[in-house]
Order: structure tokens, then C-alpha cells, then sequence
């Protein structure tokens, strides 16, 4: 087990020696050893005790807390990494606008490239469908990302871009899900519900990769430096949230595995019942641990695994050892 999900309403978390127990009253919902835990997500208003906190942060397992609709409230994060020399070199990074401009360039690069690619793959399996439209629209915004770009005309390419894709995006499901454009807070159709909880998931999974190599997650060289904002973590977030959340929320979509009634309707938006937010668990842990060919070197791989191999790319590129390169679905 990587991640554990707690969303039973009244249930609490403890420990028993080194184990993990989920409990509600009485009756015993999860027991598992500390060991095969790597994160643990609490939803709503689940509990968990100070001694299961104590032997989360001895074993090095984070922790974070989400509203029941998704929205991450904040995380416990044990000292991993005391890279002090790293982040020093992070911080100076920041301050270079050169450095921070070439940096965004790549990681919108990667983007945009990655939008591309799943639309060529729906189009290939979907012949009746036109995406040329879309497809050279996209080409463009690639070329337009050059040497002369500065950082507001990235920006712009960026959203045009992004609005071309979620145009195409849009297209790509049966009309029962009424997805007509990106919405958030709240999200206002089945589709918006499941791309944002999939984004918040992504998040936090970048979140504490980041924090384990030594880097700071609120210092990021694309999105703008705001107080809370994990601005690193969403500028990594980039590269894989198409291929990973946006392909999972086509097929339980599509292939009717989530249908309208596993959505309830709160203040304007959509958001999965209890029940059908399992099921969603379950084939979002299953995206992110089924084994796979890398796309670049062949090997037998995972995304959590590429979500670790970035993160050290990254590293890498801050410390000036090579330039870093977004991964690419292929």
C-alpha cells in the first residue's frame, strides 16, 4: 500500500505499536503495518490521535488533511531532508529572471507538448472526430514559446494554449457529462470534479517529493510566488496532469465506471459521494503504481517513480548540472 485514504466521517486513526489502525466505535476498518504506508490523506472530518501522528513523523510518512470535496487544507510533513546547500541554491536561482525564464519556458513546453499528445491519441482511436483544428493550434503555441519570449507573452501562450486543449478536451466526452469549459470553486459538472480532485491528489504527491530532496515547494520559477502557494509543486504538476488526470477522468467517464449519480450537488458545484470517491481512490492508486515501458529508455517504470525521477531532475537543473527536460509521454 503507497497511500492510505482516510474518508470514513467519524472514524480515527491511531496506532498499535507499529501499526496503523482506521476504527469507528468499536469495529476495526483498516490494520496495517507503519511500514507499507508511504503518505496517508485524512478527508473531512476523520481523526487521527498524537501517537499515530508521533509514529508517522518517527517512520517518515506525511500526512494531509482535505475538505470532504477535495481541497487540500494542509500537510504534516516529517524532516526529510536537511539539504540545506540545495535550497541556498534554490533561493539564488529565483533571484536570476534568466534562469527563472528559461525555466518556465521548459516546464510550458512540456505542457503544451504533452496536451498535444493526448489529443493525437484520442484522434487516432476516434477517426470521425476532427482535432486537425486543435492540433495545429497547439503547434503554434510551441512555436510561439522561443528565444524572444519574455515572461508575459509566456503567460499568454500558455492560456491560449490551455484554452485550445480544454476546447479539444471537451470534445472527447459522451455530452451526459456536460463539460463546456475549466471551472473551479466550484466545480461546476462531473468532469471539473474529478480534474480538480485529481490535480489536488498530484499536488500533494509532488508536494513531498519536493520537500524530500531539500527543495523548497513554495518557491517555483513558472507559477507566480504567492503566500501558501506550493508554487514548485504546481510548476511540476504541469508535465504529468494531462496524461495522468485528465486520461483517468476520460475513461471513468466514458467507459461509465463513475455515472452522474455518483455526484452530489453542494453550493453550485459537483463533488463524488462517499462511495463512488473510493472507487475513484482505487483506479487513481492503480494509475499511479501500474508498471509501464519508459517512454525515453525503455526500462519498467511507474508515475510515482517518474514523479521522483523529475523531482531529482530538477534538482539537478538548480544546481546547474544540466538543463532540465519535462517528461514527455512519447
Amino acid at each position: 500500500m503507497a497511500t492510505l485514504y482516510v474518508t470514513e466521517q467519524g472514524a480515527k486513526l491511531t496506532r498499535e505499536s507499529h501499526r496503523l489502525l482506521v476504527v469507528r466505535g468499536e469495529e476495526v476498518l483498516l490494520d496495517v503495518p507503519v511500514i507499507k504506508v508511504d503518505r496517508i490523506l485524512i478527508f473531512g472530518y476523520a481523526q487521527i490521535t498524537t501517537q499515530a501522528l508521533e509514529l508517522l513523523l518517527n517512520e517518515g510518512v506525511s500526512c494531509s488533511f482535505l475538505s470532504m470535496e477535495g481541497k487540500l487544507k494542509g500537510t504534516l510533513e516529517p524532516v526529510k531532508s536537511k539539504n540545506i546547500p540545495l535550497r541556498m541554491k534554490q533561493y539564488d536561482r529565483s533571484r536570476n529572471p534568466e534562469f527563472r525564464l528559461s525555466m518556465a519556458k521548459r516546464i510550458v513546453t512540456g505542457k503544451i507538448r504533452n496536451q498535444k499528445r493526448l489529443v493525437q491519441r484520442f484522434a487516432h482511436n476516434r477517426p470521425t472526430e476532427d482535432f486537425a483544428v486543435a492540433l495545429r493550434d497547439l503547434d503554434i503555441m510551441l512555436d510561439a514559446v522561443g528565444p524572444r519570449t519574455a515572461t508575459g507573452g509566456l503567460l499568454g501562450v500558455e492560456g491560449r494554449a490551455t484554452a485550445v486543449y480544454f476546447e479539444a478536451y471537451g470534445r472527447m466526452f459522451s455530452q451526459e457529462c456536460g463539460f463546456d469549459k475549466r471551472t473551479r470553486r466550484p466545480p461546476r459538472d462531473p468532469v471539473n470534479s474529478l480534474l480538480s480532485l485529481g490535480y489536488t491528489l498530484l499536488t500533494n504527491e509532488y508536494f513531498s517529493a519536493v520537500s524530500a530532496v531539500g527543495l523548497d515547494p513554495y518557491l517555483g520559477f513558472f507559477h507566480r510566488i504567492d503566500y501558501g502557494r506550493p508554487s514548485l509543486a504546481l510548476d511540476m504538476v504541469e508535465e504529468l496532469r494531462h496524461p495522468l488526470v485528465d486520461m483517468l477522468t476520460l475513461d471513468l467517464l466514458n467507459r461509465k465506471i463513475l455515472k452522474a449519480g455518483d455526484f452530489d450537488q453542494t453550493g453550485g458545484g459537483f463533488y463524488l459521494s462517499p462511495d463512488a470517491r473510493r472507487k475513484y481512490f482505487a483506479r487513481y492508486e492503480r494509475r499511479m503504481t501500474i508498471a509501464f515501458k519508459h517512454p525515453h529508455c525503455g526500462e519498467s517504470t511507474n508515475v510515482r517513480s517518474i514523479i521522483r525521477e523529475q523531482v531529482l531532475e530538477m534538482a539537478r537543473a538548480i544546481r546547474g548540472e544540466k538543463d532540465y527536460e519535462s517528461f514527455f509521454i512519447g
